[in-house]
């Protein structure tokens, strides 16, 4: 269990300094805070972090944190904050390249402070390149790397992935283990690194096995025009007679015979399932037979069966299907329906998430922590420094 927190993991006992900072950096930390990492989030004072107007207890991201409010633009931030580098393992920070070391808190000046520091930057293009100070969003990121051309239907223009591809999988979850790896590389050789984390780059190594294919010739250019671009039958997203959907993912052979049976069709009289040139015929008739009933009445159809169907569910719907309770991938907390952490671990299992801390809710127990005294702390908040 944390010491700091009161919260078990995995990741009990190491502590994370968050450079402020909106979407994937956040999210990064909230993984790491999820799985048992004291993870101390430098707040400003002035505005909600995430810029929505919503109300702090809905910004989950920000959950199991410690929050510290500390004007980093105030030469007097800077023993505060070194005072925290020193006795933390992982430093994450998202904003453009230059930002910090305009503060005096580049990875030069940190790392002089603990060697072992892994200095972990989240940013759009990388820290390096033509476009490295260039604004960006998630859509712009993945503009560049062929993801967000491949998706959508054929005919029709590129689908936008909410900001999953980008923010997320290609930033995040790509900082989140470069940190961990270097992490265990500090552990063998005794010194930190800096981690640099461009969405462009994790965005374009999602994409590893679609460049295979696409290499190999068995994938074409054309955006809904291949097996798993919503150009087969029997991989994709149908309507169903009450205006809901249902998705069909039934690639293999077993699958996809199981599923033309509960279709009420017969695979001896039907094309070959890998010919391409009756794909958009095949296409028309699956979904002329999927209109014929509701998604429920469809889900009671192929329940039981050896095929590859699932309803599409809403958010309000997500957290009531049966598999998603057993595994308990959602939970409650402060009145708010979230994910649960994940993954899951056998013996270091995550606690529930508690609430997004209030705005500077633990500056002054960070600060004793760090060795300040209380009268130091006083004149600090009354220079408006914390």
């Amino acid at each position: 269990m944390n010491s700091k927190t009161g919260r078990r993991g995995p990741l009990s006992g190491l502590t994370v300094l968050e450079a402020g900072g909106v979407g994937p950096a956040p999210f990064c930390a909230m993984l790491m805070a999820d799985l048992g990492a004291d993870v101390i989030r430098i707040d400003r004072k002035d505005s909600s972090e995430s810029g929505l107007p919503v109300d702090r207890r809905y910004e989950i991201m920000f959950r199991n944190r410690r929050s510290l409010v500390l004007d980093l633009k105030r030469p007097e931030a800077a023993d505060i904050f070194m005072r925290l580098v020193r006795r933390s393992d992982i430093l994450i920070e998202g904003f453009r390249p230059g930002v910090m070391e305009r503060l005096g808190l580049g990875p030069d000046v940190c790392m002089a402070h603990n060697p072992k520091l892994i200095y972990g930057r989240m940013t759009g293009w990388g820290q390096t390149g033509p476009m490295a100070q260039a604004p960006g969003h998630d859509i712009n990121y993945i503009a560049l790397t062929g993801a967000l051309h491949a998706i959508g239907q054929k005919n029709g223009v590129p689908e936008v992935p909410l900001n999953l591809v980008g923010d997320f999988g290609g930033g995040a979850m790509y900082l989140a283990f470069g940190v961990m790896c270097a992490l265990h590389e500090a552990r063998i050789s005794g010194k930190g690194q800096i981690v640099d984390a461009g969405m462009i780059d994790g965005a374009t190594s999602l994409m590893t096995m679609i460049y295979g294919l696409f290499a190999a010739g068995y994938w074409t250019d054309e955006r809904g025009s291949n097996r798993l671009d919503s150009g087969a039958p029997f991989y994709g997203v149908y309507e169903t007679k009450d205006g809901r959907y249902v998705a069909l993912g039934s690639n293999e052979a077993r699958f996809y015979k199981a599923t033309l049976n509960v279709l009420g069709l017969d695979v001896e009289r039907l094309p070959d399932q890998h010919d391409k040139t009756s794909w958009p015929a095949l296409k028309a008739l699956f979904s002329e037979v999927f209109k014929t009933r509701t998604r429920d009445e469809w889900c009671a159809a192929f329940d039981g069966t050896d095929t590859c169907f699932s309803p599409v569910l809403s958010l309000a719907e997500a957290p009531n299907d049966p598999q998603q309770i057993a595994r308990g991938n959602f939970v409650e907390c402060g009145g708010v329906m979230q994910p649960a952490p994940a993954p899951k671990f056998s013996r270091t299992t995550a606690d529930c998430p508690t609430p997004a801390p209030g705005v500077g809710e633990h500056t002054v127990e960070i600060l004793r922590e760090s060795g300040l005294s209380d009268d130091e702390i006083e004149r600090l908040r009354t220079a408006s420094v914390i």
